[in-house]
């Protein structure tokens, strides 16, 4: 080989190189944590928005996902999130709440009348206008709304009128949202961490707890209750929230993070309402009692309660939502 070629091989290996490691170092590796397993849809949808924002960005973005707590618990991913050392997580609309308290409504019992009106409530003007006052209380974007489920009582008798839920020593989030169903009704809120459910409800130390059926079922909650009882009574929903500092540094390519866990959010919820729709008989099979239940009079237990003076949004904020059609 003549020294001219060599030179030029040498060349071309050397711009090559050059090329690998600048592409390299413009790569940027954005982290979403959340506190959900691995093996929950809502882990998937995150690592869908993952491989679908490196396709939008043609590599330039990358995201890596932490399940189950690995980069803290959810007060701690809120904090990490407006510090900008976590990118994207999920977080209840609770917490949303404590930023901005009237988006925490849809998590109050009883405001929402199916999947179809919650579906229809994220796609309103309401919710756009209180994801606004959210972003500007808190600098973080709501990026996508991601249904978690309705939320049914499991015990060990039969739950089919408020009367029966009198003095039962029920396990919930420790949020006002999640207290004010049991208190209408009779029933003892006890707050207890998530991770200690199943062996409080083992041990008796609680006679319930409430959770959407795809939660039942990965966290086999039936394996230590005899009852499900359908009482719907909260349509609950995860926030994927983006960092503004994320959304600064991104640019035009903070839209393509957006779009991604908008896309993921949407396929995720259809597939867990279609879930719940076999879920019911999947527990029966399991020899669970699965009881239907008139939801009226837990309905009318509460409706005081969504107009009084304690709850964190106004009647006209309260009007709107009702007003809104499936």
């Amino acid at each position: 080989m003549k020294l001219s070629q060599i030179r030029s091989v040498a060349i071309g290996a050397t711009v090559a190189l050059s090329a690998s490691v600048s592409m390299s170092w413009a790569q940027e590796v954005l982290r979403f944590g959340h506190v959900y397993e691995a093996s929950t849809p809502y882990h998937a949808a995150a690592e869908r928005a993952a491989e679908l924002l490196e396709k939008a960005t043609d590599g330039r973005y990358t995201m890596e996902v932490f399940p189950a707590s690995q980069l803290g618990k959810e007060a701690a991913l809120n904090e990490a999130l407006s510090l900008g050392t976590v990118d994207a997580i999920y977080t209840g609309v609770a917490f949303l709440g404590q930023s901005y308290g009237p988006i925490s409504i849809s998590d109050y019992p009883f405001t929402m009348r199916s999947y179809e009106h919650w579906k229809a409530y994220v796609a309103s003007d309401l919710f756009d206008e209180m994801s606004g006052e959210y972003r500007k209380v808190s600098g973080n974007t709501i990026a996508a709304m991601t249904y978690y489920g309705a939320r049914h009582v499991t015990s060990n008798k039969p739950i089919m009128s408020p009367e029966d839920m009198d003095g039962l020593k029920i396990r919930t989030p420790n949020a006002p949202a999640y207290q004010m169903f049991p208190k209408a009704t009779g029933a003892n809120p006890t707050p207890m961490a998530f991770a200690e459910v199943y062996l409080a409800l083992q041990q008796g130390v609680v006679d319930a707890q409430e959770n959407p059926l795809p939660t039942i079922q990965f966290k086999k909650f039936h394996e230590v209750q005899s009852n499900i009882n359908l009482t719907g009574h909260i349509t609950n929903s995860l926030a994927m929230v983006v960092s503004p500092v994320t959304l600064s540094k991104m640019g035009d390519d903070g839209q393509a993070l957006i779009d991604a866990l908008a896309q993921a959010a949407s396929s995720t919820s259809d597939e867990i309402v279609a879930s719940e729709a076999e879920l019911a008989d999947w527990f029966r099979d399991q020899g669970v009692t699965v009881n239907e239940v008139d939801r009226q009079p837990f309905m009318d237990a509460v409706s005081p309660m969504l107009t009084g003076a304690d709850v964190p949004w106004s009647p006209e904020i309260f009007a709107r939502l009702q007003a809104i059609k499936e």
